[in-house]
């Protein structure tokens, strides 16, 4: 895994990105053109390792992300899983006790299948930590983790092991919203 901050010619600081504004409140807000960044340099180390049968998007955030990465890498199968630790959308929203999976049968049989599970930001790392469960219940033979942003604030010392996040667009400190999200003005 190449942190973007090993990356001499990356901007690993969201904030003073030409592709994302940071608000006055400290949120970092990220353009389409540094999504497609983080998304090609993701796809780019997936394809070096080695393409993955199926990508899981973990919903809503990742099914982007998962989409994207699975026209650059020429992958059809694509499915969806919805596991969340959020209480809901907000800004800094709360965060349930532990992920909750919604649909963990939409994964079908994944059995002896290498999979790669993609999500827009990891925090604590327990929303990965449950899909990765859910992708090795269902069989998979090899799982592999992908992320845009990971949140240090949150990831520093508290990621389990077995949510490992194999491939990282870039790391930042705080709330980030995605252009898919749209506006979050209306929750203040």
């Amino acid at each position: 895994m190449r942190l973007e901050h090993d990356d001499p010619h990356a901007r690993a600081d969201l904030g003073r990105s030409e592709g994302s504004v940071t608000d006055e409140r400290g949120v970092t807000h990220l353009t389409w053109p540094r999504i497609e960044e983080l998304v090609n340099r993701i796809a780019e180390e997936i394809g070096d390792d080695g393409a993955p049968q199926i990508l899981v998007a973990v919903l809503r955030g990742g099914g982007i992300p998962a989409v994207w990465i699975s026209h650059k890498l020429r992958l059809r199968d694509v499915r969806g899983v919805e596991v969340t630790h959020t209480a809901d959308d907000s800004t800094n929203a709360a965060k349930t006790p532990q992920p909750v999976a919604v649909n963990a049968a939409s994964l079908g049989d994944l059995t002896g299948r290498d999979v790669l599970i993609v999500d827009d930001v990891a925090g604590t790392g327990h929303t990965l930590a449950a899909a990765v469960k859910l992708a090795a219940d269902a069989g998979a033979s090899r799982v592999r983790t992908a992320v845009c942003v990971v949140n240090e604030d949150n990831w520093t010392g508290r990621l389990p092991a077995e949510a490992t996040v194999t491939y990282i667009g870039t790391t930042t400190r705080g709330w980030v919203v995605f252009p898919w999200e749209g506006n979050d003005e209306h929750e203040h």
